[in-house]
This record gives structure tokens, sequence and C-alpha cells, in this order.
């Protein structure tokens, strides 16, 4: 039944959420919001929070999120019409009444639900059985621990053409659900020539896909070798249109509802479910991604209900740019005022996750997500970079093609906009005659604009440690040798990693409050207020780093990535010197050849 919007907000605005949750969870209070034990799944650590003036509650564990209509539906087990009609009787409300076609409808998507709900689960559990062995494998290999496993509610989907085994999922769910139910959410496929439906999913992982509640409803699914298709979306449904979704929006969409005095975090998105599962887990939770197919206007606007200005990032290669263009296309017609889209760029070769392996939340925050281009800059470059600009005849043509692209944006604020300030820009290169030097500055066309590599990030991620262990000083002393072997150019920070390293080996138990005041007592206030300074401008107290947990992660991942590795260092001068062929980064890199073949050498030597 289609409420009218108006009846809705009134009911929400009736309806206390910290009140009717508080029945049935014990709620404490934590500055703005409440937080409990999840009432959906079974946890022992509070990651249940209710935020009362926004009005919705969300669940880090499970994902469950919602408002008080979604909160009863999912409480008490009841389809949408039901639980209006529950909170309307308390709020004194009359409710509109609904045709029985309505009705029919809304339960019938109900069912539907359920039915998926109980896939989900289906293929959970195979995951951790003894048949999921070789996809936990997989996705250990990939870099997941258990922790962000569940939390994404990763699963396996049992058989194989080498079984013949196809019907696992129709097996468990047959004696539940209806075969033709099962068959329109896509879960069964009809053979075309006749026979017994079978399971749409074969020996793939499993991603489930969730709507803006984050109930599943649909799937993703990844062979485990180089089978194709290797990614496998489960196909439309009275459920599902994947034209429409975007991958993990329900837990981006939380945590950016949820603010700090730096703001909400600008929604990102990446092309597969890997890359958004590696940001969430590095701290960038609002991360999102298309279902396998070019963004859609659907699509967009479910951006930007997560963020005025979202941050594509797609994979370094040249579909990734490609894709991003295409991204861009769709977004002009569709520009408001305070309403556009900003343009990341990664290495060529590497896709979100690679990088965050590679160079660590800090350098991605940096050097990707702080240095994305507006779409301005972004349209600007494709069209400049297209075709030569150096006769008047071909700057007319320039301007012609920018012309024509900024007419497809429907809003006149922003069309005029957009032209004046591309205009003024044109105009500045002629008259500052540096058109003819740009073309040669500008790649041979054909050729891929190759970013530049990321400034080197051990110097954060040196500070980055010693903070960490300050404030977590119980880590020092299983460390001592990592640490002592660890190489700290700045004088600074050294000479306070051997103060660590020498508290530490007296006071063993130290905790951080200790540690800053030993620190402070013999005369390093100010290198610590320079670290926190540090530590603070590259925008990590935001992101929650205070939590022992993710200290003790992260100090696992700083101390891998700041260990010695002489391979990384001449891949990165093999790199540096493709991008800068100078006589110095020539010298660098063969003396790292050099050494890298001596060791080598002596290796082989002593086997």
């Amino acid at each position: 039944m289609a409420f009218p919007p108006g009846f809705l907000d009134e009911l929400r605005g009736r309806i206390s959420l910290a009140d009717l949750i508080g029945r049935r969870v014990r709620l404490a209070r934590r500055g703005r919001e409440y937080g409990g034990l999840c009432p959906f799944h079974n946890e022992k650590t509070p990651s249940f929070y209710v935020v009362e003036d926004k009005g919705f509650f969300h669940c880090f564990g499970c994902g469950a999120h919602g408002d008080a209509i979604g909160y009863i539906m999912r409480a008490d087990n009841l389809d949408f019409v039901e639980a209006i009609e529950r909170l309307a009787g308390e709020a004194g409300l009359a409710v509109p009444q609904a045709t029985p076609q309505e009705r029919e409808r809304a339960q019938r998507q109900k069912t539907l639900l359920e039915a998926l709900a109980a896939a989900a689960a289906f293929y959970e559990a195979q995951l951790w059985a003894p048949a999921g062995t070789r996809a936990r494998e997989y996705l250990t290999a990939r870099g997941l621990d258990e922790e962000t496993i569940r939390r994404f509610r990763l699963g396996w989907a049992p058989g194989s053409r080498e079984t013949g085994d196809r019907q696992a999922l129709r097996r468990a769910l047959s004696g539940e659900f209806p075969e033709a139910l099962l068959l329109e959410g896509g879960l069964l496929r009809q053979p075309e020539g006749g026979g017994s439906p079978y399971d749409y999913f074969r020996s793939r992982v499993i991603f489930p896909i969730g709507d803006r509640a984050g109930r599943a409803i649909a799937f993703g699914g990844r062979t485990l070798g180089d089978e194709q298709p290797k990614y496998l979306n489960s196909p439309d449904t009275p459920l599902f249109e994947k034209g429409r979704v975007l991958y993990a929006w329900a837990a981006a969409r939380a945590n950016a509802a949820r603010r700090d005095d730096a703001g909400a975090a600008p929604a990102i998105v990446v092309e597969g479910y890997m890359d958004v599962i590696a940001l969430h887990r590095a701290g960038f939770a609002t991360a999102v991604a298309p279902l396998g197919t070019a963004l859609t206007e659907a699509q967009l606007q479910e951006l930007w209900r997560l963020s005025p200005e979202p941050v594509l990032c797609f994979d370094g290669d040249a579909a990734g740019q490609r894709a991003s263009i295409r991204a861009l296309d769709r977004a002009l017609p569709l520009l408001q005022p305070g309403r556009s889209l900003q343009f990341a760029r990664l290495p060529p070769g590497q896709d979100p996750d690679d990088f965050l392996r590679s160079y660590g939340p800090l350098t991605f925050d940096q050097e990707v997500l702080r240095g994305s281009q507006p779409l301005w800059k972004t349209l600007w470059n494709e069209e400049f970079n297209a075709k030569p600009t150096d006769t008047p005849e071909r700057r007319a043509d320039f301007r012609a093609r920018l012309k024509a692209r900024i007419d497809s944006i429907r809003d006149p604020v922003v069309r005029g906009e957009f032209w004046g300030f591309l205009l003024d820009r044109f105009y500045e290169l002629v008259r500052s005659s540096r058109l003819a030097h740009l073309k040669r500055r500008r790649p041979e066309r054909g050729t891929p604009d190759v970013p530049p590599l990321p400034r080197d990030p051990r110097p954060t991620q040196r500070a980055m440690l010693l903070f960490d262990l300050i404030e977590l000083p119980s880590e020092i002393s299983p460390r001592l040798e990592q640490i002592t072997m660890l190489d700290f150019p700045e004088s600074d920070l050294d000479k306070l990693r051997l103060e660590l390293l020498e508290v530490a080996d007296i006071h063993p138990e130290m905790d951080a409050e200790s540690a800053h005041k030993h620190l402070g007592d013999n005369g390093f206030s100010e290198t610590i207020g320079t670290l926190c300074s540090r530590i603070s401008n590259h925008g990590l107290a935001k992101r929650g780093y205070r939590d022992p947990v993710t200290i003790r992660a992260e100090l696992a991942e700083l101390f891998r990535l700041l260990g010695p590795n002489e391979r990384s260092d001449l891949e990165a001068a093999a790199r540096t010197f493709g991008l800068d062929p100078t006589p110095q980064n020539w010298d660098r890199l063969q003396a790292l050849k050099e050494r890298q073949f001596m060791e080598d050498s002596d290796s082989q030597m002593g086997s």
C-alpha cells in the first residue's frame, strides 16, 4: 500500500524510537545516541545504536538498520502495513485504508524477503561447514578475518559440475517455501529444455546484496578459480533490479549519518565487492559499489542520498577510467546546486584493495581521497587530452566539444555556472599563450594519463606507530625486537622510540595515562604534541582509532609496512624512474638492483 508521505512523516514524528526500542533492549545513553545489545543477533559487546534525533537504528555487528517501522517489522515479524497499523494505534493516528490488492502485494513481498533471508542463512552456514573450507581459505588469502566475514554475512554456495549436485539450496528450502517462489526470487533456475529446477548459484563465494534496510534481496557469487563468468549476480526479481541497487548501501548510509565535528565522510564508489569490504575494514565505511554494470541514474540518486559529492574510485586501468567517464556523462544531466561528483585516480593496474595492501589506509586517505578531482576538472582534462589544441581551428573544436557536453546539464543555474567557469579557464589559457607548452607536456594521443606515485607514506606511518604504542603500551613488550629493528630517520621520533623501549622494560604493565605522564616528565611533551598534531591533521581521530582491538590490528599492519622489504623498494624505484627518468633516479634504481642481485646470489650460495 502506498501511504501519503505526510502521514508517514507524522507517524515517525510521534514515535520516540528510543522509547520504542527501550521496551525490549536495555539502552545506555552515549552522547546524542543510545547503545545496547542488538536484539537481532547474539552478541556480548554492544554494537547496536539508536540515533533519536535522526530517527534510525543501526547494528554494526549484523548490519540491521531502519526506522521505527523497520524495527517493528523485524522485531514482531510484521509486514509493512501491519507495522504501520501497530504504530499508528499507539500514536493515535487513523490509518488510510488499503485495498485488498495492496495488502496482497505487501504480503507477497514479505514472503519473498523471508525466502531470501533463509537462503542467506543457508549460504552463511555452508561457509562455516566443512564444505566451505576452500572458500574460507580463499577469503583469508584475500586478507579478511572472521569478524569481517561474519559482518558482511559472506557465504558459500555448494555444488559443482564435478559432483553433479546442483540442488543443495533447493533441498534445504523446498520444505518451507514453494518452488515457484524460489524461482521468482532468483534462487533457482528453470532449464530451458524442461526438467527440474536447479540452484542458481553453485560452487561460488556468496555476497548478500541488501536493500535500504539491509535485508537480503539478491546475491553476488564469485568462483574460486578462473571459471566464467567470474562474478554472477541474481537475476532481476520483484525485489531486485540491479540498476537500482548499490552493494553495502545500508551500512554506508548508517556510517554517513554518524557525523562528528569534522562532518560526514563522503560516499566512496568502487567497482567490486572485495574493494567495498577492504575499505570498510580499513575505516572507510561509506564505500559502496554498483553491481557489475555502469552507474545508472537511479544509482546516482542513491549515492546523493549518502553525500552531496561522492568520490568515484574505480580501478587504475583503462577500463576503470572509461567507467569513470561514462559515470561523468551519466551524471551531467542530473547535476544540481551543491550536488556533484569527485574523481579519484589510482596507479595503473591497481584497485582499491591492492592499494590498501601496498600503502595502507593513511596513504589512501591522503593521496587518493584528498587528491580527488572535481567533476569540472575531470571533464576539462578529458576533452583537452583528446585532441591537439595548437591551432585556432583546434581550439574552436575544443571549445565546441566542451559546450556540447555542458549543454546536457538540465539545471539552468548549474549549466550557466559551468559554462562561465570553463570559459574563463579557456580564455586564461589563450591569453597566457600556454596552449603550445601544455600540448608538449600532454601525453601522446592514446596514452593514458599516468598519475604520480604517492608521496612516501612511511614518515606518517612511523608517527602513527609511536602514537599507537603510547595509547596501548601493553603492546611494546611483545614487540621489543620488532621495534628495535625499525629505522627511524627522524631524530625526535627515534629518541621517543628509545624512551618507550626503556620505560616498557622497567614498567611492562604501564597504561596510556602512565605513559603520557612519564614521557611528559622526561622532556617529551613537545615531541608528543607534534606527534598528536600530525596524527590529527591526517584525519585519523574521526575514524575511531582509539579502540584497542583496532589499534592492535593497525599496529600489525604498520609493522608489516615498515619492516624491511628490499624488493618493494626496488619496485618503487623502478616506477619512479619510469615516471621521472632523471640521472639520480637511474643511479638509485641501479644501486638497488645491484644490492638485490648480491643478496640473491649469497642466498643461492648458502643453500
